[in-house]
């Protein structure tokens, strides 16, 4: 069974832990900045789980149908956990925003290079 591991999918878990620990840490231990930069830092997590996703070579259409639910679900869970976190619509769009974000990204750099000669 491990020796047809595929390589491909490391990255993608990765990305997915650290997201998970990111969105359900509890609200105490979440740093504050400036008004509506955890809308970047939703979209870049979701745009590396978008490349990611595509790297291991998940469709772009199941990339982008897991990964809107995956936001969706989140911030359900966010509002209905004891962890001092609210459900956000906002951040389910900024989740969104960084899905396509990513499947651009990934697309933009599976293209063969060109160089002109």
């Amino acid at each position: 069974m491990l020796d047809r591991f595929d390589t491909r999918y490391v990255p993608l878990a990765i990305a997915t832990v650290i997201v998970l620990v990111m969105m359900f840490s509890p609200g105490s231990t979440v740093p504050s900045g400036p008004e509506n930069s955890d809308k970047v830092t939703h979209a870049l997590m979701f745009a590396a789980l978008a490349v990611t996703s595509r790297y291991a070579r998940i469709g772009a259409a199941w990339t982008a149908a897991w990964l809107l639910v995956f936001a969706g679900l989140s911030e359900v869970l966010q509002g209905a956990l004891p962890i001092q976190r609210s459900c956000s619509v906002w951040d389910a769009a900024a989740d969104a925003v960084g899905i396509a974000i990513g499947l651009v990204v990934a697309r933009v750099l599976a293209r063969p290079l060109r160089i002109s000669a």
